[in-house]
């Protein structure tokens, strides 16, 4: 949500975005269905950060919805998450991990190539009022 804020998001000119799309009904989707890993982070028992991963095939895996509530930030808790995902997306097989971003969010962009990805280029959807990007990691 804070990235929503940041940047102008609504879920009347961007429902597709995560802050907005994400629902029980959603997640569930994305677990049973397509069989998606979820994980979540926690600190003295309660819920802090989460991500998942969709395995895209041909060795590659997509990182979907990494968050850390704002509270708990600039603790480490995305790095972990994130070196975590790398872990399981191995185990999966992957040898690349796929990201997404909003591309004008150039701090975290930063942080993904402080983090080994590469920035790979740009793609712009109707159904969004923000340029993508897109970055990639050799795992």
């Amino acid at each position: 949500m804070t990235v929503a804020e940041t940047f102008g998001f609504t879920e009347e000119n961007a429902p597709r975005f995560t802050a907005f799309a994400i629902s029980e009904d959603g997640l569930y989707r994305q677990f049973d269905r397509e069989k998606r890993p979820m994980f979540i982070a926690e600190v003295d028992g309660m819920p802090c950060g989460y991500y998942s991963l969709l395995n895209q095939g041909n060795g590659e895996c997509e990182l979907n919805n990494l968050a850390v509530l704002p509270e708990y930030r600039h603790r480490g808790l995305g790095k972990q998450l994130l070196e975590h995902s790398f872990v399981i997306a191995q185990q999966m097989g992957c040898h690349y991990m796929n990201i997404g971003i909003v591309e004008d969010n150039a701090v975290l962009r930063k942080w993904y190539e402080q983090n080994g990805a590469v920035h790979l280029g740009t793609r712009k959807y109707d159904f969004f009022p923000f340029t993508c990007g897109y970055l990639k990691r050799d795992l």
